[in-house]
């Protein structure tokens, strides 16, 4: 993939990009990556797009391939963005890509109060292999991630 936008407006993330992404990351979360854990994935070549529009990045992913794994870490939608698809155009693009590297599946940790990233996870054929008790930072502890799985054909 070049560095430009393709006709769909996604495009690889850059350093220069980071600015806008924390944004978007402090706005949606209340634990966010920091910009460190970002330009970590940056300088180790994880698969980090947007989606952009007019120059604004509405949407973001970084995801890891490791051997025929393709493995989710991050999805967000700008707040003011979300409810028209373009969670569901982000993961639909990463799976297209997956396929293209001839990754054999697609995995992701969801929190379990997540009904709106289940649902979407759900509609485009995600399959729950298990639980990670504890695993994401609560304001009341710990919460629980549903681990979640998708078949490459």
């Amino acid at each position: 993939m070049t560095q430009g936008i393709h006709p769909a407006g996604i495009r690889l993330m850059r350093e220069i990009d980071l600015d806008e992404v924390m944004e978007i990351e402090i706005a949606s979360y209340e634990f966010p990556w920091t910009e460190g854990i970002f330009r970590d994935c940056l300088h180790n070549q994880y698969h980090s797009t947007l989606f952009v529009q007019q120059k604004k990045i509405l949407a973001y992913t970084v995801a890891q391939y490791v051997v025929d794994e393709c493995h989710l870490l991050n999805l967000c939608v700008r707040q003011t963005e979300r409810g028209q698809g373009l969670g569901e155009k982000m993961v639909q693009y990463l799976m297209n890509q997956a396929r293209q590297k001839d990754m054999g599946s697609i995995f992701l940790e969801v929190r379990v109060s997540n009904t709106a990233a289940i649902n979407l996870y759900d509609k485009l054929g995600f399959n729950e292999i298990g639980l990670r008790r504890g695993y994401y930072p609560d304001k009341n502890g710990r919460e629980d991630a549903l681990v979640l799985a998708h078949e490459i054909f």
